[in-house]
């Protein structure tokens, strides 16, 4: 593949994969002008972003297999098309819960924009690239985080809530239009694959039996629900607890967020001298210790507004870092199937998101300290089973080159 189609290919693959994050991101400013409007509170409508989570679990479960047994470029497709439909239901949304479910269906079509990248980085190129090509992937998708909140904050000051979602439909058609003319079809489609739920579930079950799959698909995952945390407690935070405007909001999202595109792109540097597995241990490490200053400093109440920003501008830069490389670790054992390695890991991100999201809102006591818990809580528990992962990873290496060797030596003599 030349340098031109290369850098196309990435392109689609870094617009892909930031259709989530921009559903996410661009709507959370909105948060108390759609309270208002829909006649509820902030906390209910969180609920429409724990309701996107879900979605996007429970549509990758699905997507993933499809990925694999028609090719890549038609469940995109078809996949999109959806996800615009879905964004224009949630413009019109009349109350909450209609909103609620729109966002769950919005999920279930953006999703496939989620899996198909991975799984075409793992189609196209080596392995030892892949943790590069993600690295770039985030350049791509971090710019959304920085947009996103920014941009939205405008749009819903001037136009209204509403109209976010339809510049979501918008986006999303002209990335479509990019996926049909310029995404080439990186996996032929494979009749032999069955859809019944019965090989699915096997197909999960032997890619989730796998060690290195296992490790760092969970701690990556575990690790990032801190950041959904995030997601859906600062607007309260920053909006309520410290008075921020829409647009002081979006400000300060974008230059938290600037640090994990900064970091995403460091790790580009440091994959040169160290290995994936060095750097994301550290990382783990780090962003416990910083996840724990962050909790007793909002305990103790001596955290205000700007020492607050710093510490989640640390914190979750650490995901520059935790993403590439445990997406990388995690999908380095598959060629084949590489579509449901990519969709679990999805899931179980998303999953994690969901619960880590959902505890936010149901542990809300007018105070920033549940989010700031929760973001420790899983920055610690993602180091725990990378810790406990890498010994078993070891063990297993141990065992197979000395069956290696016995078998070696039954040969020989």
């Amino acid at each position: 593949m030349d340098k031109r189609k290369r850098s196309l290919l990435i392109l689609i693959l870094g617009l892909l994969s930031a259709i989530g994050p921009f559903s996410i991101d661009m709507y959370l400013p909105g948060f108390p002008a759609i309270a208002q409007n829909l006649h509820t509170t902030v906390d209910r409508v969180a609920y429409s972003l724990s309701s996107f989570f879900i979605g996007i679990c429970a549509g990758q479960i699905l997507c993933g297999p499809l990925l694999d047994r028609f090719g890549r470029k038609k469940p995109l497709c078809i996949g999109l098309i959806l996800y615009v439909m879905a964004s224009i239901g949630c413009a019109l949304s009349e109350s909450v819960e209609a909103l609620i479910a729109f966002r769950f269906l919005q999920a279930i079509g953006g999703c496939v924009g989620m899996v198909a990248p991975n799984a075409i980085v793992r189609d196209v190129f080596p392995v030892d690239q892949n943790a590069k090509v993600f690295s770039m992937l985030i350049l791509i998708l971090g710019v959304s985080p920085i947009l996103a909140p920014t941009v939205g904050s405008y749009v819903i000051a001037a136009f209204g809530w509403q109209v976010v979602f339809f510049v979501l439909a918008i986006v999303t058609l002209l990335v479509l239009l990019a996926v049909v003319l310029w995404l080439p079809e990186t996996k032929k489609p494979d009749p032999t694959l069955s859809l019944k739920p019965g090989p699915i579930v096997r197909s999960y079950a032997s890619v989730i039996k796998q060690p290195q799959f296992a490790t760092y698909a969970f701690a990556g995952a575990i690790a990032s629900a801190g950041l959904f945390a995030y997601l859906a407690g600062s607007p309260f935070v920053f909006m309520e607890l410290y008075d921020v405007s829409e647009r002081e909001y979006g400000w300060i999202f974008g230059a938290i967020a600037a640090g994990l595109i900064g970091c995403s792109q460091l790790n580009n540097v440091l994959l040169r001298k160290y290995s994936s597995a060095q750097i994301i241990r550290v990382v783990l490490f780090t962003q416990s210790a910083i996840g724990l200053v962050l909790l007793i400093g909002t305990m103790t109440g001596i955290l205000g507004l700007y020492s607050s920003i710093f510490l989640m501008f640390l914190f979750l830069s650490c995901q520059g870092f935790t993403f590439p490389n445990s997406a990388a670790l995690a999908m380095a054992p598959f060629t084949k199937g590489a579509g449901s390695a990519s969709a679990l890991m999805g899931a179980i991100q998303m999953a994690l998101g969901a619960i880590a999201s959902a505890l936010v809102g149901l542990l809300f006591n007018d105070t920033a300290v549940p989010m700031a818990a929760i973001m420790a809580s899983c920055s610690l528990l993602g180091l725990v089973i990378l810790l406990i992962g890498h010994k078993k990873i070891e063990y297993r290496a141990r065992r197979e080159d000395i069956e290696q060797q016995r078998l070696e030596m039954i040969e020989k003599y």
